[in-house]
């Protein structure tokens, strides 16, 4: 054999073990999210500090979910998913941090109990969604972003049971929301129903009061 054939040869047997790789982390990740049960994802930047309006904001609405019997996940990073973990926790709910490993930022918060690491992004992503019964979305970058379109999509194509979208922040989703109704739908690209599912709602009370209508605990 030669050596050419042999590094492709050695290419395609790491490509073999990488599917090995995955189904261990989907079943990892699967035996710890069945046990928690009426879960909210909460996601937002990793760059906010605990001075932070919406730090401030991340803490409360969580710990005000734990009170009322729900369970929260996060990234398990700092900044807004830190302060979802450790409200959650002060609740007495379980606090979920599902850990990406990246080679900068993102370093797991001390306030999660359960915790997950994760080497792929998409199956990180499949667990969000697969576990939530609502998402509350606080100020972010892409990242957050990335979460709440893709729910947004499973949802309008139904390849998921709707739930409840709230975005936290109108100050700063403001230039976001205009986009959509007077460019996306304006254009014909989205329609009225697909705005519908968003949910806009700056006080943590009334969002918990929100989310409580659409989920029977």
């Amino acid at each position: 054999m030669d050596e050419k054939q042999y590094v492709v040869d050695a290419l395609s047997v790491e490509e073999s073990w990488r599917m090995f790789r995955i189904m261990a982390e989907f079943v990892d990740a699967f035996e710890t999210l069945s046990k928690i049960h009426n879960a909210v994802t909460i996601f937002g930047s990793a760059r906010v500090n605990p001075e932070d309006e919406y730090y401030r904001k991340a803490e409360q609405i969580s710990y005000l979910l734990a009170k009322n019997g729900f369970n929260i996940i996060t990234g398990g990073g700092p900044g807004i998913m830190e302060a979802a973990n450790k409200g959650a926790a002060e609740g007495g709910g379980r606090s979920v941090g599902m850990n990406i490993l990246l080679p900068f930022e993102q370093k797991p918060n001390p306030y999660a109990n359960v915790h997950i690491d994760y080497k792929y992004f998409f199956i990180r992503k499949v667990m969000f969604v697969k576990y939530a019964v609502a998402y509350v979305i606080l100020p972010g970058g892409f990242g957050t972003l990335d979460e709440f379109f893709e729910a947004l999509t499973l949802i309008q194509t139904r390849r998921i049971k709707s739930f409840p979208v709230i975005l936290m922040g109108s100050d700063y989703w403001e230039g976001l929301l205009d986009w959509l109704e007077n460019t996306a739908q304006g254009e014909g690209k989205i329609c009225a129903a697909d705005l519908e599912l968003i949910q806009v709602i700056d006080d943590p009370e009334e969002a918990v009061k929100y989310i409580k209508k659409y989920v029977i605990l």
